[in-house]
């Protein structure tokens, strides 16, 4: 697998729909590295809704979130699941960010975040965990290969609180 993104950067262009609950009201759009121009983010990559890793890795987020909007960054994830899977994994996990949808993974394939790799011997297309935290300017500061989903988040919150 060889990541197309690279720290120091620019964060490569995407236009991906968007899914947020808040109140329990959910609100879709289309987000893009324009969009999102002026605000630092992290954006978390990861396999799959509902998933053990995924959601360990979401609540940490979750848990997180507010000290990393008292920091001004802005929390995303970002998989191959639809809008509607996103929605039901927003409600279940009670998630106070926004997700990305990749369906068919395209715009992951592109910058090397998808690989195939072998399951009890047969071949699998698989997503690298991993996260990306990009400065206001669009600029990556810092790329978590390989992530183990616990303890990851405070990972992030550490970076992110040193880069200030």
């Amino acid at each position: 697998m060889a990541l197309n993104i690279q720290e120091g950067a620019p964060f490569p262009d995407f236009e991906l729909p968007c899914v947020a609950l808040r109140n329990d009201e959910k609100s879709e759009k289309v987000v893009s590295n324009e969009t999102l121009r002026g605000t630092p983010y992290v954006l978390w990559v990861y396999p799959k809704d509902q998933t053990s890793g995924c959601t360990i890795e979401a609540r940490e987020f979750a848990q997180l979130y507010t000290q990393l909007q008292e920091e001004g960054v802005e929390v995303i994830g970002l998989s191959r699941d639809s809008i509607r899977s996103h929605i039901n994994f927003l409600r279940a996990q009670e998630l106070p960010f926004a997700l990305l949808s990749d369906v068919g993974g395209t715009w992951m394939n592109s910058q090397g975040l998808i690989y195939e790799a072998k399951m009890y011997g047969k071949p699998v297309t698989k997503v690298a965990r991993t996260t990306f935290f990009v400065d206001a300017d669009g600029i990556v500061r810092r790329i978590w290969e390989n992530v183990t989903p616990a303890g990851h988040g405070a990972q992030v919150l550490e970076a992110v609180t040193q880069a200030k």
